[in-house]
């Protein structure tokens, strides 16, 4: 490769990669919000942490210049932003009167399980295969319901919402993120690219919209309708398939 194709592509890489650090950047000042008493900012900026996730891996392929540092480097920035600020949120919201060493493992979950989500994805990660779901809750998604949990309490009730709730909440997602079930990704920006991707991209539409009018409100019964919805298609899935496999067993037997 010449110095120009090289120069090209080094251009090309800025934006995404420009996306990463400012993801990894925003978790880093949340971090320092959260122990300062700060979360509700601190929150909005993991939310804009978020969306900066999104796009620089949907801007890399849409270039063509996806690659296994982009895949490596991304991931270091979600450590940050959607796995140590969740724990750090935990242990400054939600574990007061605990035993210190429960409560430090009850603030380390999410940085334990998310990480070994990420560690998997990067495993099960092909940068030239485009995949429309991932195995396992994402991270992001994690980190904003735990946040959505907040918001809505401090809209409904004006406090951080009841630790036990808030600590049963984050066990279900630090399991979700581990477990096999397969969630859908962000949509293409596309109403061409089938049923499912137009019906995410419509959701997510109507999110934005909601949360410029409900704010607090609306975003947790959108994760966990979204977490929800994405378990019980995978159920159903499930169940289909068990069908099908008596089916064709009792089918052997019968034609023996």
């Amino acid at each position: 490769m010449d110095k120009k194709a090289k120069r090209k592509l080094a251009r090309k890489r800025f934006i995404p990669n420009f996306l990463t650090v400012l993801n990894m950047f925003l978790g880093f000042v949340s971090i320092g919000l959260i122990m300062e008493g700060q979360v509700v900012l601190a929150g909005i900026f993991i939310l804009i942490a978020g969306v900066f996730d999104v796009f620089d891996g949907k801007i890399a392929r849409m270039l063509g210049i996806s690659s296994r540092f982009g895949i490596e480097f991304d991931s270091m920035a979600d450590t940050v932003s959607f796995c140590v600020v969740p724990s750090v949120l935990v242990y400054k919201l939600y574990v007061a009167g605990l035993p210190p060493v429960l409560g430090a493992m009850y603030s380390f979950l999410p940085l334990m399980f998310g990480t070994i989500r990420l560690a998997k994805f990067n495993l099960d990660q092909d940068p030239d295969v485009a995949k429309n779901y991932t195995t396992g809750l994402a991270t992001p998604i994690a980190t904003i319901t735990l946040f959505a949990y907040l918001f809505f309490n401090l809209e409904v009730n004006g406090d951080h919402g009841d630790p036990r709730t808030a600590l049963v909440l984050v066990a279900i997602l630090g399991f979700l993120m581990v477990s096999r079930v397969p969630f859908s990704k962000f949509p293409l920006l596309s109403f061409k690219s089938g049923a499912t991707n137009s019906f995410l991209l419509v959701s997510f539409i109507l999110t934005i919209i909601s949360l410029g009018i409900w704010q607090g409100y609306v975003l947790l019964p959108l994760s966990l309708f979204y977490i929800s919805w994405n378990i019980f298609r995978w159920m159903a899935i499930q169940r289909n398939h068990s069908i099908a496999d008596k089916n064709i067993h009792e089918t052997h037997e019968n034609e023996s």
